[in-house]
């Protein structure tokens, strides 16, 4: 029988701390009355019931005034020479490519009338064929940032491109000294076929590659490429603070491996089993099967450890760490040779060259490793960038150009390129805003949104893929690669320039490559993207193995440089979708802050939101607020990349949180994502605006988990049902019910959701919000509990409860509990709470299963909020699309633009929520309609499942035997599945599967 399990959303829960328990069981802070909050007289005069003359408001009111609410007609441009691929009311679908710093995502870009709306997964595809990344789906909204520079400008002025290229020609004609072009990692190999063509006719000329978040000595360890991992041949994977599935190389394609292992049915029950030694709780050790908290300090000593361990030398763990944990998963990586894995985050050459040899040792090469096609959305190398910094100071260097990068920004060395960059004479930088380096350039040629342009990428050897624009240019742009033919003196457009390229091979013939175009890829093994293996180290793992731990100063606090899933390095910061986006960990958003263990805080007498003041060895400074952190290693904080942008072309991101990339240090010719720091407290404090702790489960049923022994030894056991007691004996809930049961004639729409496969990686709330046009609110509205998502991912955190007498472990939940994330939304609920609240029945439900809503009927009473125990209803507080506070791109008329037209934009003063994508639904029916069948299983999809990279939601009709959904209903009946409080009776049309953890 397995122990009592306690789950917690957080440490406030946890404590029951008095703000936590003042706020539990109040909704809506700071209630207004309703007719205040719409703006209304507070005073009626009516003397008729509330009920009755609610009525009369939301189906009178409405109906009477709906003709004096139309707005006159301004301007009418009819299709009089219509476009031959735009059909007015559908839409379009164009094969392309998103590649951002090593984010790499194969997609379908959606238009409606020439406007990209929304990003969804390209399923021609093999590397990422579902599934995206919250990055990839909230670049939709980039494109339309009024931010934009729209024009070049020359010495910060705004000028025209023919002057512009007529003073780089010139000036590159006189320069004095090495031209170098710094770029973050390019694998587009007609690009960089562009850059070396350019830079050949330059004289001296080097070509700069450095990623933010490096993994310099990753490549450097392996021959200077990353190598092919394959986590779907792995049963046995470590991981040593490799954030594989959020951050760390590619996680899009490692995520849908990864899962593939860990889908279990009674009848194939194998599954991976999951170690990670890390500092910070990632996303991939949340998922993890036994997590390890480890300093960064200790990475060396966790990879010797292994590496001699397996050689027969013994494990000799560092103090502190859980040995027992690091011999099992020794003990795990010899039994399964050739069917394991093990990956490092580290950019620690000694670390890498260790894991290169342990991966040898297990068997991983040409099994878990495929070597013929390394991974190359990594290419970064710290040693080149910092000689050319070094170049730059001593006046070497005659010209720079800066293609998507931004040191000034995001390199630890950054005052050294500051001064290095007032040495040069000729500085040109391709960014699409002045950002930081851009500040300091002469010239800015901005590039167009990708959305905008041509180009083609190699991410992974032989695997071919395409961008084409799916839009012109909004503002006085011009891509790249056309800046650099026009500045070589070359007439041709890059896009003839990918053309005759790929006509070498990839593509020789019209019909070919109008074949790639159409699909988005190229998998046929072809390989154009040339390499240079100059990053390779010469380490060897006896090396490695002896050197001695990197060096804390005594007493000092070690502080992890880290980067999160939706912010990432900050070059999209701006993005108010990816600033809302809550964390998949601590589910705060807008703001960083510094995460640390609760046992540290309680030493330090640090509260939630005390501002902390950080030093680093190198004397400089930053002020963040703590956030206690379940599952960090003590003696550690973390602080996410990405922030402390001070930019008036950064709106959304300008003040918030500090920059962390100072504190990375230079080891080695390496950057280590670590560093030295001591703490004070500065007495004051700064509220942290999270999502998660909005709301109490009250000790309730709602996420469930069992063990992979006791599912193997009777799945029919490994779930939790709720029975009532009846006269006949114990029933259940649905036994009972004064509802009748509605009959589904036609269809019976529902979902399922895999707790065993949601990663939590969050893409399926920017994709819900992009589909829907769900409103950005802003970190104030958050504070109040007033976030808009439509669904949200619950992080729980679990732990075993102890006996009340065994007091020395009671806190023990709180050290390093167990994470299960469950996405939840509108449960549309057979029996609906909802529903029989509503006095004007704004909420109803469909014939097919939906919980409806008629906007235009709601009054905006909010009773089904309060009587909504699964808590997915949102009240409009505001018209945020037409409200000055909330100018978060989506408020002006550019923004606009990424509105979707099928949904509609709601008003101030209704409750909104999940629909179901009730405009796909209907679509989907009625494309079926018109070919005389039913909609095919598959064809319709949710915002939420299409865009979820490792297939944890499943919906479909629940009246078709042959769909999938019913087929894993009949299958999981009585084992995984069941429902959120079951005993409510609400009967949702959502069921979930209980998570399975394989336990050493």
């Amino acid at each position: 029988m397995q122990d009592r399990i306690k789950y917690w959303k957080g440490i406030e829960e946890l404590e029951n701390t008095p703000e936590f328990a003042k706020h539990a069981h109040n909704e809506f802070p700071e209630f207004l009355p309703i007719n205040e909050a719409r703006g209304e007289s507070a005073s009626t005069g009516l003397a008729a019931p509330r009920r009755d003359f609610l009525k009369l408001l939301g189906f009178g009111l409405a109906a009477a005034t709906l003709a004096s609410c139309e707005a006159p007609v301004r301007k009418a441009i009819p299709y009089l020479n219509k476009p031959v691929d735009v059909e007015p009311g559908v839409a379009n679908w164009y094969a392309s490519t998103y590649f951002n710093n090593g984010d790499f995502n194969s997609i379908l870009v959606k238009t409606r009338e020439g406007r990209p709306i929304k990003v969804e997964p390209n399923p021609s595809s093999t590397l990422t064929p579902m599934g995206t990344s919250p990055k990839a789906q909230a670049s939709v909204l980039s494109l339309y940032d009024n931010n934009r520079l729209r024009t070049p400008l020359i010495k910060g002025k705004e000028a025209k491109w023919e002057q512009v290229d007529s003073e780089i020609r010139s000036a590159l004609a006189r320069v004095n000294g090495k031209v170098a072009f710094v770029s973050s990692t390019v694998i587009s190999p007609s690009t960089k076929q562009l850059i070396n063509e350019f830079g050949a006719g330059l004289g001296s000329f080097e070509h700069v590659t450095y990623d933010p978040n490096s993994a310099s000595a990753l490549i450097g360890a392996n021959g200077g490429v990353v190598p092919g991992y394959d986590f779907s041949k792995a049963n046995i994977i470590v991981g040593i603070s490799a954030d594989f599935l959020g951050t760390w190389v590619a996680p899009i394609p490692f995520a849908s491996q990864y899962i593939q292992k860990r889908k279990i049915t009674a009848e194939n029950s194998d599954m991976s089993r999951h170690y990670q030694f890390e500092t910070i709780m990632s996303l991939t050790g949340a998922n993890a099967d036994v997590r390890v908290p480890i300093k960064p300090s200790e990475e060396l000593a966790i990879a010797t450890a292994i590496y001699n361990g397996l050689s027969g030398q013994g494990v000799n763990a560092p103090a502190n760490v859980d040995k027992k944990a690091l011999e099992n998963a020794i003990r795990d990586l010899r039994a399964n040779n050739g069917r394991a894995l093990v990956v490092s985050g580290s950019n620690d050459p000694a670390v890498q060259t260790l894991v290169t040899a342990i991966n040898k040792t297990i068997g991983a090469e040409g099994t878990t490793i495929d070597t013929a096609s390394p991974y190359l959305v990594k290419q970064g190398n710290d040693a080149q960038m910092l000689r050319l910094i070094e170049e730059m100071n001593n006046g070497s260097v005659g010209a720079v150009f800066f293609y998507n990068a931004n040191p000034v920004y995001d390199h630890p060395l950054a005052d050294r390129v500051k001064t290095g960059l007032a040495k040069v004479a000729l500085k040109v930088s391709f960014a699409d805003r002045v950002e930081e380096t851009a500040a300091l350039a002469d010239y800015v040629a901005p590039d167009s949104h990708y959305l905008e342009s041509w180009n083609d990428y190699e991410p992974k050897r032989g695997f071919l893929s395409l961008a084409q624009p799916v839009i012109s240019p909004i503002f006085m742009t011009r891509q790249a690669q056309d800046s650099l033919l026009t500045w070589s003196g070359n007439k041709t457009t890059f896009y003839d320039y990918i053309r005759n390229n790929w006509k070498k091979g990839a593509a020789g013939t019209d019909a070919q490559w109008e074949k790639v175009v159409h699909d988005g890829v190229l998998e046929n093994g072809t390989s154009m993207l040339a390499l240079s293996p100059a990053n390779a180290s010469t380490m060897t793992a006896a090396d490695a193995a002896g050197r001695a731990p990197r060096a804390v100063a005594g007493g000092s606090i070690e502080a992890v440089v880290y980067e999160k899933v939706g912010i990432g390095t900050g070059s999209e910061s701006n993005n108010p979708w990816l600033q809302e986006m809550a964390d998949p960990i601590t589910k705060a958003t807008w703001d960083n802050y510094i995460t640390m263990p609760r046992k540290m805080a309680e030493e330090m007498g640090v509260s939630q939101g005390n501002v902390l003041k950080v030093t680093y060895a190198n004397g400089k400074t930053l002020e963040l607020p703590a956030l206690v952190q379940p599952g960090q290693a003590q003696g550690t904080v973390g602080i996410a990349m990405g922030y402390g942008r001070q930019l008036d072309s950064m709106p959304t991101a300008k003040g918030r949180g500090a920059n962390a990339f100072p504190i990375a240090t230079v080891a080695d010719n390496s950057i280590l994502f670590t560093g030295a720091v001591k703490l004070e407290k500065t007495g004051s404090t700064v509220e942290i605006a999270q999502t998660q702790t909005h709301h109490t489960i009250m000790d309730r049923i709602v996420v469930q988990e069992n063990t992979l022994a006791n599912y193997k030894a009777n799945p029919k056991e490994v779930t939790t049902y709720v029975r009532i007691a009846t006269h006949e004996g114990p029933a259940k809930p649905s036994a009972i019910s004064l509802w009748d049961d509605y009959e589904y004639k036609n269809h019976h729409w529902g979902m399922v959701v895999d707790l065993n496969s949601c990663i939590g990686c969050g893409a399926c709330t920017v994709s819900c919000q992009a589909e829907n046009n769900i409103p950005v609110v802003g970190k104030e509205e958050v504070l109040m509990r007033r976030e808009m998502h439509w669904m949200r991912i619950d992080r729980y955190y679990s732990a075993v409860e102890h006996e009340p007498k065994d007091y020395k472990t009671m806190e023990d939940p709180a050290e390093n509990p167990s994470v299960i994330f469950q996405p939840m939304m509108c449960q549309h609920c057979n029996h609906a709470p909802c529903e029989t609240v509503c006095p004007v029945a704004a909420t109803m439900h469909s014939s097919e299963g939906l919980n409806q809503m008629a906007y235009n009927r709601c009054v905006g009473t909010r009773y089904c909020a309060n009587n909504c125990p699964y808590k997915v209803r949102r009240f409009n507080w505001f018209a945020y699309a037409n409200n000055d506070k909330f100018d978060f791109n989506m408020n002006n008329d550019l923004g606009k633009m990424v509105l979707n037209p099928d949904v509609t934009v709601r008003s101030r003063g209704v409750m909104e929520k999940c629909s179901f994508c009730v405009q796909r639904i209907q679509l989907g029916k009625l494309e079926a309609k018109r070919e005389s069948r039913r909609p095919v299983d598959g064809e319709i999809v949710t915002a939420c499942a299409q865009s979820c990279p490792t297939n944890a939601i499943i919906f479909g009709d629940m009246l078709d035997p042959e769909s999938r959904i019913s087929k894993t209903l009949a299958r999981e009946k009585g084992e995984r599945a069941f429902h959120v409080l079951e005993e409510m009776n609400a009967q949702p049309n959502v069921t979930y599967l209980t998570k399975i953890r394989n336990l050493a």
